[in-house]
């Protein structure tokens, strides 16, 4: 799974009157990412075109985790919406659940405020690009699986942390590895 992320206020939250609270935020694309010195990323636009025309069920979560649900689109709690610019959602988060009302304090103490994706790249869906010593993947297809309200997601403006793929020559695999081995903090 591939996570990355957007801070400085990606996320707005509006209190529903009767509890709750409607969550909205929007994932930027051709945003370049350096993930290690040299190698960088970027997720075209409408990447995840397919996950959302096929309905799938993406959920929003707390943290990557699913124990931790806060919307999803088969509840009919999650809208999303891709354009050429960005990756935009409205939650609705019921505050029923302990990790909802755990969430929704610390956002309202201003403790979380990064979004993250959660998506996966299938064979096809991107290109790896080498020029010198930097290494640039490009992702043009990917499932999205979730969106995560985080404290600090991997990178700032929309950048995307990529924890496993495979580039083209073996030296570059070796230098996957080790980045990838490096950045495993999450």
């Amino acid at each position: 799974m591939l996570y990355g992320g957007v801070a400085g206020g990606g996320l707005e939250l509006r209190r529903l009157d009767g509890g709750g609270a409607r969550l909205t935020g929007r994932f930027p694309y051709n945003q370049p990412t350096e993930l290690a010195p040299g190698r960088f990323e970027v997720i075209a636009p409408r990447a995840f075109a397919a996950s959302l025309a096929q309905g799938a069920g993406i959920y929003l979560l707390a943290g990557h985790d699913f124990d931790r649900p806060l919307a999803s689109r088969a509840a009919g709690t999650l809208e999303l919406t891709e354009s050429d610019e960005a990756l935009t959602f409205e939650a609705t988060i019921s505050d029923a659940t302990t990790w909802a009302r755990d969430f929704l304090a610390a956002h309202g103490a201003g403790l979380i405020r990064g979004l993250s994706p959660g998506f996966r790249v299938a064979g096809g869906g991107d290109r790896i690009d080498r020029d010198g010593t930097t290494i640039r993947r490009t992702v043009f297809a990917a499932e999205l699986v979730e969106l995560s309200a985080v404290t600090r997601p991997a990178y700032d403006h929309a950048q995307v942390e990529a924890r496993r793929w495979t580039a083209q020559s073996p030296d570059l695999n070796q230098i996957v590895m080790r980045a990838n081995h490096a950045y495993r903090w999450r």
